[in-house]
């Protein structure tokens, strides 16, 4: 018999060994940025937080402690809901975009910060869609059954860590900033009566693994362009033109 409970484990678990296998793969110098500042490289134990936090979230899929925990921060007479948490997931990409966009410098260009929100949603709707099919939680407010992860948490965390990645050298209060109006989508998601705890704090570690995730892509592949061009400008190609014949000479330059 099919046990969506336990799928929904090995494949949150499946993306951690993933996540660490990558880590370990490419450890990339990510000194290369506009601003030539030096930032840590991203290893195995950048994944360590969020796998922590995936990991914790699982296991307290269904329990008793989801159930006291909600009791404790829906309230009971609920009958007007805040929506900051609709626009609180996306603020902080907003943010370190826009701040990009207008020429406060962080540690890519808008354009290239917008590859990796990208990159990050794709990575992130990935991991959290097929788990709401399969995990088949109902929703505290018995609305349906696609409850765990908490997907507005999962996008609030990502682009909270693409803000401090963006500007933990230069103005590093910008990432506070961004946390803490994730934590708050994640608190709105349960006072509302949404989500779960296990499916905000399952959803705070996939957003943060799939943001850092994809800069470690990024950065490899945008490494590898850089070492590219600059092999192809060691070498040129040549016109001549000797004894009436028009040809070519390849120039390597040692």
């Amino acid at each position: 018999m099919f046990n969506s409970r336990k799928y929904s484990l090995s494949l949150l678990l499946s993306m951690l060994t993933i996540l660490t296998g990558y880590s370990q793969q490419f450890q990339v110098d990510t000194s290369r940025n506009i601003l030539n500042l030096k930032y840590k490289p991203i290893t195995g134990k950048s994944f360590i937080l969020p796998g922590s936090l995936i990991l914790t979230g699982t296991l307290l899929f269904d329990s008793q402690i989801n159930k006291d925990f909600q009791t404790k921060v829906t309230p009971n007479d609920l009958t007007k809901k805040i929506h900051i948490d609709d626009y609180f997931q996306f603020s902080p990409a907003v943010i370190a975009i826009g701040l990009e966009a207008t020429g406060v410098k962080g540690k890519h260009t808008a354009l290239q910060t917008s590859i990796i929100y990208v990159m990050s949603n794709i990575i992130l709707n990935a991991v959290v869609i097929p788990t709401k099919h399969f995990s088949q939680e109902l929703r505290p407010d018995s609305s349906n059954y696609l409850s765990f992860p908490s997907g507005h948490t999962t996008d609030a965390f990502a682009n909270a860590e693409l803000l401090r990645m963006e500007y933990r050298e230069t103005q590093p209060w910008l990432g506070v900033v961004g946390y803490a109006m994730a934590v708050t989508t994640g608190y709105l998601r349960m006072y509302n009566n949404k989500h779960w705890i296990s499916d905000v704090i399952a959803g705070a570690g996939i957003g943060i693994a799939s943001t850092r995730l994809s800069y470690l892509i990024y950065e490899k592949v945008y490494s590898h362009i850089l070492n590219k061009r600059k092999s192809n400008s060691n070498t040129l190609l040549l016109p001549t033109y000797q004894n009436h014949q028009l040809g070519f000479n390849l120039v390597k330059r040692f």
